[in-house]
């Protein structure tokens, strides 16, 4: 084994600066025996490391190598089974059990008292040693417990050498050692010798350390003399140590009593300053001063200094009532007193400013009920800034009530709503009754023009208030709309003015000025109603208190039903209204606002419908000015309740604008020609040229000019496809003509309006007069030389046949003297003739408003020459030499032509 200890040591831990101090032969209990090694190991290098190391033989058997360490601190209990009897079985308690079988029990007993050593020496720790003899766990000596543990002392004073067997000696030894044996020249001889030597000269040390000793006897008494003098001068400092540390305890005692007497002080001072904060903090925050509680139970409400003086009483009571009272506060009686006192100012100025502000919304009322009289005759909307302006003076008193009495705060809001309900609702409907008069005219125009409609007055005039009540339920939140800019109502106004320019309109005197009426009433309707409610909404806002974003129960969270006879109504139950809760106090605004002008749109619905029935074109007034105001509303807030109104509105105008569009295109359907007469412009192609010039008047710089681009293009398809079917079914004017005229009208028209978006049926309206005009030319032709021109046509059949042109003559049908007899039918009187004729049934086909005889007559003489030169190609290819020539040149012709045109 100690063979094996010194080769551990020298290959596997010296290498790694460890000294091996235990060493155990094992292998593992109830397994297939595989010997190993459990070392108990020290690091030579400060601070020591104690370590438990598993050494096995390599396989090849020739070296040692280190298989798994464990740190000593982490080992818990070490088991020898059995304290009494030998049993080489142990377990070591790491952080798991492991099982221990050791070739013998001395060296499993010599392993287990090298770790209980290590662990005193270096460790100390609280190591479990379980069925271990006590002989084993021998204390170590005092003298060894303070020799420092780096130093190389041994591990327990008698067993030193079962510990260190074996230890290197230093450089210094070796060298001393080297020296003594140089010294002796029979050192490595003779060793016995020189072991002998050693010892005799070891033996004359010790008796000269022995003579010393004996020789300083007298200086030791001397010295031990000088200590017990030393001991008796101790004992006397001591004593008097003593009675200092009494006189100095009496000192200490009343020192801790002042001290005590001190901290009580301190300590009553202290809450002496809190309780006079708490007194000064209730006295300043708690106490509202006499002329605030006089204001509040009797202060004048009407008067503006009353009102300020009660608006100050207000917010000093608010303020007093908010106050955050420290803990303990509320049980005291003076501050629940004055609570109490705070709740009863509160309650009363409530009750005396709500029965305050009933009665003023209650006058107010009846005092603008009073002047709608005197705006009825006039096209305007009575102006309530007088009422707003009283009102405002109670906002902050409004604000202060919605703070702290909500509900008496909702009754107001009700109350105010339903007194302007009624009010905007008898002003919006006299507003509205004198628009239709004035969009009627006086009361003989009115019979007239109602005369001219398919149903009677009094049927129109159950429609139109039937349609009073039947509008879908108004949704959106509002905003501050009087955000609007004056550049905005410029540009209205110049977009008004424009409207109403409608000197290039080819339809009649009257309607223009019926439609310009119309214009300016709707223009004005709409100017009116946009700052009323602008003007009310901000009231609200302001009055009201709710432009800050907070989660509030509005007043009036009550959906609205529509009845079947029309009728909007609310009869939702107070809990389902408390259930109903809003996210914002823009939506509070908007249902409010919803509320009060209920009756706008119904109105503005009613009022389209008949501008609709006076005139179908009144949709294109209506469509652009309705546009551009919910264009101007929706820039400043989309979802404001102007905006969301007057998009609802837009899309009945923009369905009524279809409406008028499809009417148009089944008036082309449903047209009839005349079977007598010639058939000339079509009424359609006239019509679609005044709905264009009337349209690109009113839609110049529109903002929906999309919808005007849709209607276009549905609207000229619809022109082209019966302008075709028309001239497949006429029967006096040829198919060519009809065609020629109605698209070089069309074309005329959009090229002269420039319409974008119909560029490609501009050029397909050019396209398809061109084609007509050169087949009319060609066709009409065919019949002033008619011979001549079957003559020819045989010709070139012949050619086409395969007869060489100059063989054409040797022909029986077609020699020269056939040529020279065809020819001689057509002199040139006969053929001033023909085409003198041609001319006359020309100017019967095509109509005097397109005026296009001049340019049919000009193509056909480009034709006709076109085809003299063909012919007189084919005499001179097919009979040459023969001399043979038309009886008229091409100088005739042009002269018969310019003749006959002058002649008529």
């Amino acid at each position: 084994m100690t063979a094996i200890k010194h080769a551990l040591q020298r290959d596997i831990f010296t290498p790694n600066d460890e000294r091996l101090l235990g060493i155990v032969n094992v292998c593992k209990a109830g397994k297939k025996k595989k010997n190993c090694f459990l070392c108990a190991t020290v690091t030579t290098e400060r601070p020591v490391q104690v370590k438990v190391v598993k050494v096995k033989k390599s396989d090849k058997g020739d070296f040692y190598k280190r298989q798994q360490t464990w740190e000593l601190r982490d080992l818990t209990i070490v088991d020898a089974k059995d304290a009494s009897k030998e049993n080489p079985e142990f377990d070591l308690h790491f952080e798991k059990v492991y099982k221990w079988l050791a070739s013998s029990t001395a060296e499993k007993n010599s392993f287990i008292s090298c770790i209980w050593k290590l662990n005193q020496r270096y460790l100390r720790k609280k190591l479990e040693f379980v069925n271990v003899s006590s002989q084993l766990l021998e204390e170590l000596p005092k003298a060894e417990e303070s020799v420092p543990s780096g130093e190389s002392q041994s591990v327990a004073g008698g067993d030193e050498d079962a510990l260190e067997e074996y230890q290197e000696l230093s450089t210094r030894e070796e060298q001393d050692i080297e020296s003594m044996m140089e010294m002796c020249e029979y050192a490595v001889s003779n060793a016995e010798a020189f072991a002998e030597k050693l010892f005799k000269e070891l033996q004359v040390l010790d008796g000269a350390n022995i003579q010393s000793i004996m020789a300083s006897e007298k200086q030791v008494n001397i010295l031990m003399q000088l200590l017990d003098e030393a001991l008796a001068e101790v004992d006397t400092i001591e004593g008097k140590l003593s009675s200092y540390e009494e006189m100095l305890q009496s000192v200490k005692d009343q020192m801790d009593q002042i001290s005590q007497s001190n901290r009580l002080i301190q300590i009553s001072n202290t809450n002496n300053g809190k309780l006079l904060d708490d007194i000064q903090f209730l006295v300043n925050y708690m106490d509202l001063s006499k002329g605030h509680i006089r204001a509040l139970q009797e202060g004048d409400l009407t008067s503006p200094r009353g009102i300020e003086a009660c608006i100050s009483a207000s917010e000093a009571l608010l303020q007093c009532m908010n106050v955050a009272l420290h803990p303990g506060h509320e049980q005291l009686a003076a501050v629940n007193q004055q609570q109490k006192l705070f709740s009863d100012l509160r309650d009363t100025f409530a009750r005396r400013l709500t029965n305050h502000l009933n009665n003023v919304f209650v006058h107010q009322g009846h005092d603008q009920s009073s002047t709608l009289s005197q705006n009825s005759a006039e096209l305007t909307l009575p102006k309530h800034s007088p009422l707003h302006r009283d009102l405002l003076r109670y906002a902050k008193l409004m604000e202060w009530l919605k703070n702290t009495q909500r509900e008496k705060y909702e009754g107001l809001s009700r109350t105010y709503v339903d007194y302007m309900n009624r009010l905007y609702e008898r002003e919006i409907k006299d507003f509205f009754e004198v628009a239709k008069i004035k969009m009627a005219g006086t009361s003989k125009e009115a019979k007239g023009k109602f005369a001219t409609l398919p149903r009677k007055e009094s049927a129109l005039k159950q429609e139109t208030e039937s349609l009073h009540g039947s509008s879908g339920k108004l949704t959106g939140s509002t905003s501050s709309l009087n955000k609007l800019t004056v550049q905005g109502s410029n540009s209205r106004r110049s977009q008004s003015s424009s409207l109403l320019d409608m000197g290039n309109m080819s339809a009649s005197d009257l309607d223009v000025a019926d439609r310009t009426k119309f214009d300016k009433i709707f223009e004005q309707v709409l100017s009116e109603l946009e700052p009323l409610c602008l003007a009310e909404q901000d009231f609200i806002s302001k009055y009201f208190k709710l432009q800050q974003h907070q989660t509030v129960l509005p007043p009036l969270a009550q959906p609205e039903t529509e009845e079947a006879d029309g009728s909007i109504q609310s009869k939702i139950p107070p809990q389902a209204e408390h259930r109903h809760s809003l996210s914002s106090e823009k939506d509070m605004v908007r249902l409010m606002m919803n509320k009060i002008f209920q009756s706008i749109e119904p109105e503005l619905n009613s009022l389209i419908a008949l501008g609709d029935k006076i005139d179908s074109f009144h949709s294109l007034y209506m469509l652009v000015k309705m546009s551009h105001h919910v264009w101007t509303a929706e820039n400043v807030d989309p979802a404001s309740f102007l905006s969301t109104t007057l998009g609802n509105v837009l899309v009945t105008v923009k369905r009524n604008f279809d409406k008028c569009i499809s009417g148009q295109i089944k008036q082309m359907e449903e047209v009839k020609i005349s079977k007598k007469s010639k058939v000339g412009i079509l009424p359609f192609v006239t019509r679609f040229e005044e709905f264009a010039e009337l349209a690109e008047t009113i839609f110049r710089n529109a903002e929906r000019r999309g919808d005007l681009d849709k209607a276009y293009v549905k609207l000229i398809r619809a022109v082209f496809m019966n302008v075709e079917k028309v001239a497949s079914e006429s029967q006096k004017t040829p198919r060519d003509v009809v065609m020629m005229e109605n698209f070089h009208h069309i074309f005329s028209t959009l090229s002269r309006l420039k319409i974008s978006c119909l560029d490609a049926e501009r050029r397909e309206a050019k396209h398809k007069y061109t084609d007509h005009l050169q087949s009319y030319v060609i066709n009409s032709l065919g019949q002033p030389l008619e011979k001549l021109n079957h003559f020819f046509e045989g010709v070139e059949a012949r050619v086409a046949q395969g007869v060489r042109e100059e063989e054409v003559s040797y022909q029986l049908a077609f020699n020269k003297q056939e040529l020279r007899k065809v020819i001689k039918e057509y002199p040139g009187k006969e053929v001033k003739r023909g085409l003198d004729n041609l001319y006359k049934k020309v100017d019967k086909h095509l109509c005097e408003e397109e005026s296009l005889l001049q340019v049919v007559w000009h193509s056909m003489q480009d034709e006709f020459i076109r085809q003299y030169k063909h012919f007189e190609g084919l005499i001179g290819r097919c009979y040459p030499g023969s001399g043979i020539t038309m009886e008229f040149t091409i100088q005739d012709i042009l002269e018969y032509f310019s003749s006959i045109a002058q002649s008529h």
